[in-house]
C-alpha cells in the first residue's frame, strides 16, 4: 500500500467526489454498499448524521471497525440483509456492483431509497475490443501519471476480474431499472450512475 503526503489514491478513490457531491440536502441516513475498510463511509459521515456500511468481507469490516468513528459497519450480504425498504436518503456504491448480479443489485439499491433520495454509483465494467481500445489506452496513460504523482493505495477487499457486464450493458440496465438516471463513462476505466428517486 502506498500513500503520498498521508493521502490515499487509486482509481476508485479518484471518483469519490462524484458520490459526495450527489448527497442531497438534508440527508439523514446513508448506506455504503460494499464499504470495504470504510474510507467512503467515513467521508459520507462528514455530511450525513447516520451512516451504515455493509460488506461481505470480514477482514475488511474488522479494519473498518478499528477506526474511531460512529459508522455502523455490518458484516453481511447487501442483497439479503433485512434493511427496511425506503429507509435511506443516500445509497452509495463504489466498485461493488460487479461483485453481484447487476440488475438485482440496482433494483435492491433503488428499493432501499426513500422518495427523493439519491443513488450514486461508481463501478467497473468490461471493455469490448477493438472499440474500447483507444479509450482504455488513454485511461492507462492517465492512470500511470496519477500513480507517479500520488502513489497507489491497494484496498484490502477481494477483487473480481474481469467484470461480467460491459459498459453498454450497464448503461442499458441503468436506463431500464432507474429511469431518468445519469450514466457517464469515465476515463480511468470506471462509469458512474446517479439517480434521484421520484417523490410519491
Amino acid at each position: 500500500m502506498t500513500e503520498k503526503n498521508g493521502r490515499r489514491w487509486n482509481h476508485n478513490i479518484h471518483y469519490h467526489p462524484r458520490i459526495l457531491h450527489a448527497i442531497p440536502d438534508g440527508a439523514q441516513r446513508a448506506l455504503d454498499v460494499g464499504c470495504g475498510e470504510g474510507m467512503l463511509a467515513r467521508e459520507l459521515r462528514r455530511a450525513v448524521p447516520r451512516v451504515t456500511g455493509i460488506d461481505l468481507d470480514g477482514l475488511s469490516i474488522d479494519q473498518a471497525r478499528e477506526h474511531p468513528d460512529d459508522v455502523d459497519y455490518v458484516l453481511g450480504d447487501f442483497l439479503t440483509y433485512p434493511f427496511e425498504p425506503a429507509s435511506f436518503d443516500v445509497v452509495a456504491s463504489v466498485a461493488t456492483l460487479h461483485h453481484m448480479d447487476a440488475a438485482t443489485g440496482l433494483a435492491r439499491m433503488r428499493d432501499l431509497l426513500r422518495p427523493g433520495g439519491v443513488l450514486a454509483i461508481v463501478g467497473l465494467a468490461r471493455s469490448t475490443m477493438p472499440n474500447d481500445l483507444p479509450r482504455d489506452l488513454a485511461g492507462v496513460a492517465v492512470g500511470t501519471f496519477h500513480r507517479a504523482m500520488k502513489g497507489r493505495w491497494e484496498h484490502p477487499s477481494p477483487i473480481v476480474w474481469p467484470p461480467p457486464v460491459t459498459y453498454p450493458q450497464m448503461r442499458a440496465l441503468a436506463a431500464e431499472i432507474l429511469p431518468g438516471s445519469q450514466y457517464r463513462r469515465h476515463l480511468l476505466l470506471r462509469y458512474s450512475i446517479t439517480w434521484r428517486k421520484p417523490q410519491d
